[in-house]
């Protein structure tokens, strides 16, 4: 058995049947029922799938973990996850699993559309992208999508973590973190079949935020170690020794004249310009300038939506076009490779990026 569809499913009675039949044309279907109080498990079963329950609600998290250990004894490899209210539709399955088979050492995850998705939605989706492009080097669009398809053998390295919809999150900082690659395939985006989406924009969204925001923490003090490093290396034997060859052959035509020791000091100028202005356009501070200004809006940001949710307000075209700015992952200068920067530190891994 190559590959299995996990649903996880809590109260999803009026929808998990349709999800299933749909699903069953791509792949054998296991459902997790979570714990809930209705005819989910029933109406699963009744649509052809093996039906693991819970007998209390652990969360989506917790499900997923479960489902992934019944697949793996049942001799799949990989895993495809979609959810059970119908939010993500089975006919994109076959462009999911042909990029599991192009890529097999990497998420494949099934990307949607901002345009297509509220707005809160999609602003939520925006920062934390910024966030584990930041934690991780890597770009990912759509880091809270639950379309996706698992090589089991991921979870080797990386087990799975969070109990709710930290989970998505967590795992792909984890996998991308272990050198693990992401793929985005893009979807189309269904409206919720019979109610609104689970994820609780203060409960998930704090465990969400707190997850990135002590990841992102350490990231700083790698950047911190990393820019130490880089000053030590400044008075370094090998690059001393270079920099004072080039400021005498700087100065060499003017040896044995009055103008020698100017000569000196504009070839000490010159260097220590052209120091600067590496250090200021080197893609690393590049990432930690944009990454600084993100941080020190969080707090900012954090209240205002807090306030928003509490007074179930609308957002403010003007602030969702400010939080845009200064979430946009392009301002990231890219790496040349999904590793993670604690692990890969060669400034000559990075890519050149001319803005």
């Amino acid at each position: 058995m190559d590959v299995v569809i996990v649903i996880p499913a809590y109260n999803e009675a009026t929808t998990v049947a349709g999800v299933v039949t749909a699903a069953r044309v791509h792949a054998p279907v296991l459902v997790v029922d979570d714990g809930s109080t209705d005819d989910t498990a029933l109406r699963a079963t009744e649509a052809g799938a093996v039906v693991i329950r819970h007998l209390a609600r652990r969360g989506k998290g917790a499900a997923l973990a479960t489902a992934f250990a019944a697949a793996r004894a049942r001799g799949a490899a990989s895993v495809m996850t979609l959810d059970a209210d119908g939010q993500h539709d089975p006919a994109d399955a076959p462009s999911l699993l042909a990029g599991a088979r192009a890529i097999p050492r990497a998420i494949v995850i099934g990307s949607r559309c901002d345009d297509a998705l509220p707005c809160g939605r999609a602003l939520a989706i925006r920062l934390a992208g910024f966030w584990v492009n930041w934690i991780t080097g890597a770009a990912v669009a759509d880091t809270q999508s639950g379309f996706r398809v698992y090589p089991l053998a991921l979870f080797d390295a990386a087990p799975p973590r969070g109990r709710r919809f930290v989970f998505e999150t967590a795992i792909l900082v984890a996998a991308l973190r272990q050198g693990w690659s992401v793929r985005e395939v893009p979807i189309r985006v269904v409206p919720y079949a019979a109610r609104q989406s689970r994820f609780h924009p203060i409960a998930d969204g704090v465990s969400i935020t707190c997850y990135l925001v002590a990841r992102s923490l350490a990231r700083w003090a790698t950047e911190l170690g990393t820019g130490l490093r880089a000053v030590g290396g400044i008075v370094s034997r090998e690059r001393r020794i270079a920099r004072h060859a080039r400021m005498l052959a700087h100065a060499s035509p003017h040896a044995g004249t009055p103008t020698w020791g100017p000569a000196i000091g504009v070839a000490f100028t010159g260097e220590l310009r052209r120091g600067l202005i590496g250090w200021w356009r080197h893609p690393r501070m590049r990432r930690a300038r944009r990454a600084a200004l993100a941080t020190g809006a969080a707090p900012i940001v954090l209240l205002v939506v807090a306030v928003i949710v509490a007074t179930r307000t609308s957002m403010p075209t003007r602030l969702v076009r400010v939080l845009r700015r200064i979430y946009d992952q392009d301002a990231l200068p890219p790496l040349t490779h999904a590793v993670s920067p604690e692990r890969q530190e060669d400034p000559r891994t990075w890519a050149t990026v001319t803005r």
